[in-house]
Order: C-alpha cells, then structure tokens, then sequence
C-alpha cells in the first residue's frame, strides 16, 4: 500500500496536494470511523494482566526517553517533542500487530488490548498535548486543552465507543454499515499517504532531514523497547510461555503509521515521523523474527 502510494506521488496522479488532502481524510473522517467501529464492537473489559503491564511499562519507558530526548537535547518544541515521544513507542497494533499476532500466536486477543489501550489512554494523552501545544498564549492553551474532546474527531469517537461499547449499545445496522466500510479505509489511506510523502519534495519549503533523531526512535522504538518489555515481563511479573511471548512481540512493532497522521493534521514536521515509521517497519522485520524464534 506505501509503495501504491509512492508510485501515485512519483506519477502525479493525485495531484500536489495530495499527501495533505488524504492525511487530513484519515484523521478526520476514516480514523474516528474506525475507532468508533472497533470499540464499540470489541468494548474494553476486566483487567488487563501482567502481560499488558509490561507491555505499557516498556512503552511509557520508551515514549518518556524519546520526549525528554526531544525536549532537552535536541531542543524541539512541545509539538515535535509529542511526536517524538510517540515515535519511539507507540506500536503498529492494527495493521501489522493482528497479522503478527494470528500468525504466530494463533489468535489476537493481546493485541486487541494493546490496540484499545493506546486508542482509549494513549492517543487522547497524545492529541491533548497536541493541541495544548498549538495555542499562541498560555490562556488559550488551557482553554483548548479543555474543549480539545468537542474540536477533536478522534477523540469524540474514542469517547463515543467507550461509552456505547460499555453500555452495550450497537449502532443502528445502516450506520454501523457506513462507520465500518469508513473505517476500513483508515488503514490503507494511512498507508497511501505515508506513500505519497516518500516522494522528496522539491519546494524551497521541503523539511530537513533528520537521521540523528530518526536513528534513536528506530533505536528506542524497535531495538530497546521489546529487551525492556523481556526484562520487566520475565524478571518483574515472571512471565514465561505465550503469555511472554506476546507481550515482547506486541513491543517489537514498528511505529504506528499513526504518528505521520497525527504529525500532518497538527502542522509538525511529517519528513522525521515519515523517516521513523519506514525505518523502524524495516527493523522490526528482524527484531519480530529473532523476537518469535528465541521465545517460542
């Protein structure tokens, strides 16, 4: 689907505006649609386990690194540090994690809880902070902090499938029926626009690259998360088994292409998510590999 995407941006086909036209339907009509199909089809219940546990002590681990990283040494401001954070450990639990997960744990039950726990805590954090960010004077930054749920799409349908999924209310069937044929275009729309942005720009305007700070999200994200996770799911929880195997495989994921998205709605530098999400997805190749061949 990256490389349809490419090959579009290469030809032209779609236009020079493409890549921001297609982020901007991901983000404001595909993703929310997709959020609000899943959790209110698959509502979050009981307690998550030891194995979620570590997975999320791994992943706030990893995404706390990356923004101090961004904040301190790197010197971006609160919007590319979000990103950065999120770039070093927010998984790629839809597309890449639930094909993983059946192939070789034989169901997707752990991901599932993956992927609605980054839906339901992570992304508001994330969006919340986003947001917060993009105000010009601190008043307004709390003002928008505190009416980000009514301005954000994502968050609304986070917010609406919780509560439908808890009350176990299910959309009418013709709703459900156009919710869930939107929301299975987030995913490959997503995958079309990471695509497009391939493509080197040739503006005066192109953003720079940055492959000091892409190499230690890539470092974070797909080399040291799942080795913290195998520390804190063996020696904290002492898991072992299945239940350890899918919580290290769950933090081998690459990036979320997420991150791009939500870097291209908020007006942050798309090039250094782009480079984070491409690298890391080529990385995680052999970190799943020797991830599911040591622990099986």
């Amino acid at each position: 689907m990256t490389a349809v995407g490419f090959l579009a941006g290469r030809t032209k086909v779609l236009g020079a505006g493409a890549v921001d036209v297609l982020g901007r339907f991901v983000f404001y009509v595909a993703m929310p649609a997709a959020l609000l199909d899943t959790l209110t089809r698959q509502p979050i219940r009981g307690a998550a386990g030891p194995g979620i546990a570590a997975f999320v002590c791994a992943t706030v681990a990893m995404g706390a690194i990356g923004f101090l990283a961004a904040r301190y040494v790197f010197k971006r401001p609160l919007a590319e540090q979000t990103i950065a954070g999120m770039s070093s450990g927010y998984v790629n639990a839809g597309n890449l994690g639930i094909p993983v997960a059946v192939q070789v744990l034989g169901d997707a039950s752990f991901v599932a809880v993956v992927l609605l726990i980054q839906t339901v805590i992570l992304t508001p954090i994330i969006l919340s902070t986003l947001d917060f960010a993009q105000a010009e004077h601190p008043g307004g930054r709390w003002r928008r902090l505190l009416t980000v749920p009514l301005r954000s799409p994502v968050l609304l349908a986070c917010l609406s499938g919780v509560v439908l999924g808890g009350l176990g209310v299910r959309l009418p069937k013709l709703a459900a029926d156009v919710v869930g044929l939107l929301g299975d275009a987030a995913v490959p729309s997503a995958l079309v626009a990471l695509g497009l942005s391939l493509v080197p720009a040739r503006s005066p305007d192109a953003e720079a690259r940055r492959p000091v700070e892409v190499g230690l999200a890539v470092l974070l994200k797909s080399c040291l998360q799942p080795v913290v996770c195998l520390l804190v799911a063996r020696v904290g929880f002492g898991l072992t088994g299945a239940d350890l195997l899918a919580a290290v495989l769950c933090s081998a994921l690459p990036t979320a292409q997420n991150t791009f998205v939500f870097a291209r709605a908020y007006g942050v530098d798309g090039t250094y998510s782009r480079d984070v999400i491409v690298a890391s997805t080529a990385v995680s190749m052999v970190t799943l590999t020797v991830a599911a061949t040591l622990l099986q």
